[in-house]
């Protein structure tokens, strides 16, 4: 059976992406996918969710 985690970041950097990614596949998380929430006026992201798996027996 396969699990899933959702990370939000309210702040969303090159910084805080790997610190993301490099936390919870310490934790035995696969990385899957990264979506990111703009605004209109900004060319920059205001938020970002990441997904990771993990299989379970």
């Amino acid at each position: 059976m396969v699990q899933y985690k959702v990370v939000e970041l309210s702040h969303v950097s090159e910084d805080s992406i790997e610190e993301t990614l490099n936390e919870w596949t310490k934790q035995g998380w696969k990385f899957d996918a990264i979506q990111f929430a703009m605004r209109d006026a900004s060319r920059r992201p205001s938020m970002a969710f990441v997904v990771f798996t993990k299989e379970e027996s």
